[in-house]
Formats: structure tokens, C-alpha cells, sequence
């Protein structure tokens, strides 16, 4: 089933790996970073269906060749932190061909961002396990009308109200603003690139006929009342594909348990409504008392252990009236109509709590490899330039698991210090004991609307069976 998969991510120097080792990588092809004499040799690498380049108008065409454009990359940015690429990860429809999703992503790829000046590196994957996907490497420069690279941002000196210089003595140089000089860093792009991205997707599903839709909002935008799922990575899917369950796997089987229970729930008490809006108003119309009581009549067929499992319902139903104050239908009408309102607020908040408690789960989780694979990443960090390669090729699980852990924490705590460890772990136990308390309260409104339809169906055998003494008698009295 297609799946909406859209993330973005710098490839950056302080980080720790070349572009040119990150392009070769997933390309799965040999190039030797002239920057520091490092040779990257992933031809090893299976599962990679189709790379290209794209280039714009103004590009060099020499950068068709993936090595001499990363490499160009590499030696017109000269900080040791400068940020070299950015790269898009998107999920690919498994309802297309090969060749769909290659013109599929090959046509997002040239709208959204070649033919805003980038340069784009486009490597599709497919190891036939049900995951296909494509990264794109974008160069972060633009590049000007002579085929140069272009500054990613250009220096405004500040000006006095006689529109003069302000010079800084601290600094001993006039003061400056730097502005972008392109739009591609700006918050609002990352929302256009996926909504556009979704939109390719479901034009190209609905062009070969496929019924199934993405979109690119999460559930709480979307109006939908149900707990999303969270994204368990290539690693862990594919150990779930080996019978191997993980962390994540788990808390996404107890997610889609939770949102089964909630559907499940609300077109029962859809049901129910239907049928008190279809009651008849007359004297057939059972009371209450004849309802509940009713539960536990019928005919004398019924085994002992029947006999026993109808008392029981009757007894459930007669404390749930009474705690309920029902009297008539219209009060029966009313509970329904509170059952109704409170299990919205129920999974409204299951939601909410459900969501945070797996946000949380996620921090823990990277904090755990955080700490789990530092002392092998730092000794990567500190190996010679042209051992790395071979070190990397070794440790690649753990030294990329330190450094989505730390990217991921570095997002989550934008520069604030120390990693606040015990509260989190404290809220999500807190937060564990009020999903608990929540399912109690989502079992109790279940268990009341299994009363009010055992009172339905003992309601509806009274009416048939009066239904059915009425046109006896009414049968007797006419062949009299």
C-alpha cells in the first residue's frame, strides 16, 4: 500500500562525512574525494534501480558525471563546517512499476527543485522488501549565467538614517545583515515540496488506477481521529520482515490496535443510533422494564450454560440503567447520545497522550544510541582521513545510529543543554499511567454500549414476537 514518506536533512562537513562519500554511497559506485585523497567504494552496494543527474539551464554539463559535480561540491566549500548538500528521502508507491516510479521521481525532482537552479543527484532503491525509495542530494548554490557557483548568501552593510556605513569599534568593521539569495532555506519550502510531492503521487496512482491516496498532512490536520503510526526506519523494517520484532515495530502493532478499537467502537454506537431513530413510536415499542427483563426469556431451547450467560447480560443491563437513570427510550436515546460525545473526547485524548508518549519513546531511543555508540564514533572521528573508509565500512550500523541520534537531538533540543534524560523518562511513565487510566475509560464506554445493544436485541425480539401474536390473532379472527 503506498505510504506518504517525505524527510529532509543537510549533508554538512561538521557532521562528519563527505558529500562525495555520501553520493557514492548511495549510488553504489567507487569516487575518490580529491579534497582529501579519500577513495569511497560502494560497488558493492545492492538494491540501487536507477541513478541520474539533473542539471539546470546554467549547470557546467561536466557535472552530469556524478564525481566531478560532488567534488566541485567539495572544493567551492571551504569551511570545516560548511553544509555541502541537502537531501530528500521519499517513500515510492510499491502499486507502480519500475518505470513509473523512475518518471514519477524524475518529474518531481526537475519541477520542484532543477528548475529552481539546483543540481540534483537522483538514486532509486529497491531491494524488493516492499520499501521503495529515492534519495535526491541537492546542491545547496545556485549557479550563475557564466557557469559559476553563485554565493549561498550575499552581505547588506547596515545603514544610518543619512545612509551612511555604521562602523562597529568593537569589531573594528562596518556592520552587515546577510540575506539569502535564494528561498530554499525558508520554513514554508519544506511544506511545498511534500504537499507537491503528494500530489505527484496521487496523479500518478489515479493515471495508472489505483484507488489508494497519500497525504502529506498528519491525521490531526487531516480531521482524522485516529493515532498515526511513527516512521521505524529501514533497519528496523526490515528485521520486522525477518520475524524479528523492535521497539518501534511494537509501538506501532499497539497503535493500530488502539485505532482498530476506535473504529470499531464508533460504528457501534453509529448502529445504535440508527436504531433509536428507527423505533417505532406505538404500542409495540417495548418498555424499559420489558427490555431488560426480556434478556433472559425466549424459548426453552436454550442450554444451562445460555440460560446462565442471559442472566448475567440482564444483570449487567439493569446496573447499567439504573447507574444510568434510564426510564424510557428517550432516556436509553440520551445515554447513547453522552457515550457518544465522551468516546470522541476519550480518543481525542488517547491521541494526544498516545502521541507524546511515542515522541518521547523516540528521544529515549536515540538518547539510548547516543550513548551506546559514541565511544566508536569518536574513535571514527579521529582516525586518519584514509582509514576512515574501512573503519566506516566495519561500524557503518553504529556509526550511522550516533549520528541520526544526534542529528535527531540536536533538532529536538535546538541548542539547549543538558539533555533532560530523567524527565522524560518520568513524564512517559506519568503519561503511561494516564493511557492506562484512558483504556479503562475507553473499556467502560465499550461495555456500555454492548448493554445498550443487548437491550437493542432483546428490544427487537419483544417486538417481533408481538409483531407476530398480532397478525395470529389477526389470521384467527378473519377466517372466523
Amino acid at each position: 500500500m503506498a505510504i506518504f514518506h517525505h524527510t529532509i536533512q543537510i549533508i554538512s562537513r561538521s557532521k562528519g562525512r563527505p558529500a562525495v562519500a555520501a553520493a557514492a554511497y548511495r549510488a553504489g559506485e567507487k569516487i575518490k574525494n580529491e579534497r582529501d585523497g579519500v577513495t569511497h567504494d560502494y560497488t558493492r552496494k545492492g538494491g540501487i534501480v536507477h541513478t541520474e543527474i539533473l542539471l539546470p539551464e546554467y549547470a557546467p554539463r561536466e557535472y552530469a558525471d556524478r564525481a566531478v559535480l560532488w567534488n566541485a561540491v567539495e572544493h567551492i566549500e571551504k569551511a570545516k563546517n560548511s553544509q555541502l548538500a541537502r537531501e530528500i528521502e521519499i517513500a515510492l508507491p510499491v502499486e507502480l512499476t519500475k518505470e513509473q516510479n523512475i518518471a514519477l521521481a524524475c518529474d518531481y525532482v526537475q519541477r520542484n527543485f532543477v528548475a529552481h537552479g539546483m543540481c540534483a543527484d537522483l538514486c532509486l532503491h529497491d531491494k524488493g522488501d516492499g520499501n521503495p525509495h529515492a534519495h535526491v542530494m541537492l546542491t545547496m548554490r545556485p549557479i550563475n549565467e557564466d557557469m559559476t557557483w553563485g554565493d549561498k548568501q550575499r552581505k547588506v552593510y547596515i545603514l544610518d538614517d543619512n545612509g551612511n556605513k555604521i562602523y562597529d569599534p568593537k569589531k573594528k568593521t562596518y556592520k552587515c545583515s546577510k540575506i539569502q539569495t535564494t528561498d530554499w532555506d525558508e520554513r514554508t519550502k519544506a511544506e511545498e515540496w511534500r504537499e507537491s510531492w503528494a500530489v505527484a503521487v496521487n496523479a500518478a496512482l489515479e493515471k495508472s488506477g489505483h484507488s489508494q491516496r497519500v497525504d502529506h498532512r498528519s491525521y490531526e490536520r487531516q480531521g482524522v481521529e485516529q493515532v498515526p503510526t511513527i516512521h521505524i526506519g529501514v533497519a528496523a523494517m526490515q528485521m520486522e520482515r525477518k520475524g524479528i520484532r523492535t521497539e518501534r515495530g511494537d509501538i506501532n502493532r499497539e497503535i493500530e490496535i488502539t485505532n482498530q478499537q476506535i473504529r470499531a467502537l464508533r460504528a457501534r454506537i453509529n448502529k445504535v443510533n440508527e436504531w433509536l431513530y428507527s423505533v417505532p413510536i406505538n404500542d409495540i415499542a417495548p418498555t424499559m422494564v420489558q427490555m431488560a427483563t426480556g434478556i433472559a426469556g425466549g424459548d426453552n431451547l436454550k442450554t444451562q450454560w445460555q440460560k446462565i450467560r442471559d442472566l448475567k447480560a440482564m444483570a449487567s443491563v439493569l446496573v447499567f440503567c439504573q447507574e444510568n437513570g434510564i426510564r424510557d427510550i428517550g432516556d436509553l436515546a440520551d445515554t447513547v447520545k453522552r457515550i457518544h460525545k465522551q468516546q470522541y473526547e476519550v480518543a481525542d485524548k488517547l491521541k494526544k497522550t498516545n502521541r507524546r508518549f511515542d515522541t518521547l519513546a523516540l528521544h529515549l531511543a536515540h538518547h539510548d544510541n547516543l550513548k551506546e555508540h559514541k565511544s566508536v564514533y569518536q574513535t571514527y572521528r579521529q582516525l586518519d582521513p584514509k582509514k576512515r573508509d574501512a573503519y566506516y565500512k566495519k561500524h557503518e550500523d553504529a556509526i550511522e545510529k550516533y549520528k541520526a541520534a544526534k542529528q535527531y537531538l540536536d533538532a529536538v533540543m535546538n541548542g539547549i543543554t543538558p539533555i533532560p534524560v530523567k524527565e522524560w523518562r518520568k513524564e512517559a511513565l506519568d503519561l503511561l499511567a494516564e493511557k492506562h487510566r484512558l483504556y479503562d475509560e475507553f473499556y467502560k464506554l465499550r461495555g456500555d454500549v454492548k448493554n445498550v445493544e443487548t437491550l437493542r436485541r432483546s428490544a427487537e425480539r419483544i417486538m417481533r414476537e408481538v409483531a407476530r401474536d398480532r397478525a395470529a390473532v389477526m389470521e384467527r379472527d378473519f377466517s372466523l
